[in-house]
């Protein structure tokens, strides 16, 4: 019994060693999420929309061609990352529109996503801007070069 215990331990400590590497070497993708996010003004929209919006409306709002509907799925895919970081939350409104009353999710800003708006006088997007330019992001591709 003692044997499998320790089998099941250690396939733990591998299996969180395995996720922590993971979470690092994909911790990227928050960061470029965040900079599309600022560059195609989505705080600032949600923002200026005054409650709770729908994808289709911020897809609507946003300053990119929207060719066969296609970019709908990439824009709820960037947003349910940027939910996930904490940058946005979902709610869920009922579209009165239908006789069925169905749900449909809206977006609103978090304390974090205020920080990302243009007028705000605490705003950090020039920071976040900088930081995440490929000037700045282009060098730390090369450490091992450098070394």
């Amino acid at each position: 019994m003692a044997l499998y215990t320790n089998i099941g331990q250690e396939a733990r400590q591998v299996l969180a060693a395995q996720t922590h590497i993971w979470n690092h070497t994909f911790n990227y993708i928050n960061s470029m999420s965040l900079k599309c996010a600022i560059q195609l003004g989505i705080p600032d929209i949600i923002h200026s929309h005054g409650r709770a919006m729908t994808l289709s409306d911020l897809v609507k709002s946003l300053p990119i061609n929207n060719i066969n509907g296609t970019i709908h799925n990439c824009i709820y895919r960037l947003m349910r990352i940027l939910i996930h970081a904490g940058f946005f939350i979902q709610t869920n409104l009922v579209n009165k529109e239908e006789k069925a009353q169905e749900e449909e999710g809206g977006y609103l800003l978090t304390p974090t996503s205020r920080l990302l708006l243009k007028d705000e006088p605490l705003s950090l997007v020039p920071f976040v801007q900088v930081q995440l330019d490929s000037i700045m992001m282009d060098p730390c591709k090369y450490l091992s070069v450098w070394f």
